[in-house]
């Protein structure tokens, strides 16, 4: 008897592990949903011209409803800050993250950016809200994703949006300046983002 009960509660804690494992639940977002990106310069679409930012070329393309809450500027310990409140001013049903650039430029502490992330996670997750997020490049010759986004992904089990943006900032057509994308380069991320939602299947 004791090694049945043994049994059945090893099961019971396995099957409890593995439900753990899948991460966050995301459901196809109905007609009137609300997506929330959230981030810097990058999400208020500085280089675009008015209408071309990646939000509003998104929104275009799955017909949902996409507000954009990016601060030029921002690093991400004032995201950290700054997010909860929107998160309750919003109600989104889904959030997209694309934030940590300014952290990199400024040379701020990697522990730090990561930290911040995962506060910004943990203020989505709260609310019981889907997150993904967009991997940001390292400034350099050749611009690949800082390793901060694919281990909090795994960590955190968030789905990423990787290897795009250092693509896109990789090629001059695609850019306004070193840092920034133009309005091609801003519609060919929200088509990645867009592809990430139809892949999860909220879209």
């Amino acid at each position: 008897m004791n090694r049945m009960l043994k049994f059945v509660l090893a099961t019971l804690l396995l099957l409890l592990l593995m439900a753990c494992d899948r991460g966050q639940i995301f459901h196809q977002l109905r007609p009137n949903s609300v997506i929330l990106t959230f981030g810097d310069s990058l999400t208020y679409g500085t280089g675009a011209e008015k209408g071309f930012d990646y939000p509003a070329q998104l929104q275009r393309l799955i017909a949902r409803n996409v507000h954009n809450a990016g601060v030029p500027g921002e690093v991400s310990a004032e995201g950290a800050r700054r997010l909860p409140a929107v998160l309750d001013e919003i109600e989104p049903d889904l959030v997209i993250l694309c934030h940590g650039g300014n952290d990199m430029l400024q040379k701020l502490d990697k522990q730090q950016l990561k930290d911040n992330l995962r506060r910004m996670f943990e203020a989505v997750n709260q609310r019981g809200l889907p997150m993904v997020m967009i991997a940001v490049p390292r400034p350099g010759l050749l611009l690949s994703d800082a390793d901060v986004y694919e281990d909090l992904a795994k960590e955190l089990n968030i789905p990423l949006v990787d290897d795009v943006l250092g693509e896109l900032l990789s090629d001059q057509q695609f850019k306004s300046d070193r840092v920034h994308l133009n309005d091609l380069g801003y519609g060919k991320l929200a088509e990645a983002v867009a592809d990430k939602l139809i892949e999860l299947g909220v879209i």
